[in-house]
């Protein structure tokens, strides 16, 4: 796969797509996330790739949208301009497989919205996380509103939003804004470390209950514990299942086909 704004890479059934403005600390613009939504519909449909990575590289994350595009636009051009990072963002939020954002440096804005698409998110040590759209006159357009109440709730999010502070990855941590925290050279080797990990899973079953999951935050309890317990029956028609039930009487390690 050949794109200007992001590099590419698969080993071992993991995809790595790698943020490449480092000019301009990786912002995000139109054509990142046309090649952003490009690549997540290409990778959701690759059985071959069993989970994906997202990072910025060694330095930096996303320091934001690239506001030179953005501060001459009118109502009308955000209304049109936004679908793009609609589309990628719903296209890596949806994705089948799970999304691991490995977080170096600044993850402002719409770096930080980015982050929030991700089932998991690790982070540097020396990470800054924020949204400090309130500071320019506007606030978070890339999905910020919505979800991270859901994954840090109301009030903590509010407070996020209101004043645009930055925060490290500590207070990331302790807010359950992300999943964990490493030293800096070691953000990209623990996230291929899970991603591995999840790789070895049943992709079915771990397709369905990320499924799961996303849908079920949409519904009241009863509902996502009717579309629960549907997925859960669905899986007993599947080989992996018939496969992981078999290994663990048999006492060895699954050999899971996703089928």
């Amino acid at each position: 796969m050949a794109f200007e704004t992001i590099v590419v890479e698969i080993e071992d059934g993991i995809a790595t797509i790698t943020l490449n403005r480092p000019e301009v600390l990786n912002a995000l613009n139109s054509q990142v996330f046309n090649e952003l939504a490009e690549v997540a519909a290409n990778l959701g449909a690759d059985d071959s790739v069993r989970a994906v990575i997202i990072t910025g590289g060694d330095k930096v994350f996303a320091a934001g949208a690239d506001i030179k595009q953005m501060a001459s636009l009118g109502a009308v051009d955000v209304a049109t301009s936004v679908r793009p990072s609609r589309i990628a963002f719903d296209r890596l939020e949806n994705m089948s497989k799970p999304v691991i954002a490995a977080i170096n440096g600044y993850a402002l804005g719409g770096g930080c919205e980015l982050t929030l698409t991700a089932d998991i998110r690790i982070a540097a040590d020396n990470a800054q996380l924020g949204l400090p759209e309130i500071k320019l006159g506007i606030l978070p357009g890339g999905g910020g509103t919505q979800r991270l109440p859901r994954l840090i709730g109301a009030g903590k999010a509010k407070e996020l939003i209101f004043s645009g502070d930055f925060i490290n990855a500590e207070e990331a941590l302790r807010i359950g804004l992300v999943n964990k925290v490493v030293p800096a050279d070691q953000v990209l080797a623990e996230a291929k470390k899970m991603a591995k990990k999840f790789a070895s899973r049943g992709a079915v079953a771990l397709s369905l209950a990320k499924t799961c999951i996303n849908e079920g935050q949409r519904m009241d309890l009863e509902m996502g514990l009717q579309y629960e317990h549907k997925c859960f029956s669905l899986l007993f028609a599947t080989e992996d299942q018939k496969e992981g039930m078999k290994s663990f009487m048999e006492k060895r390690k699954p050999n899971f086909q996703g089928k």
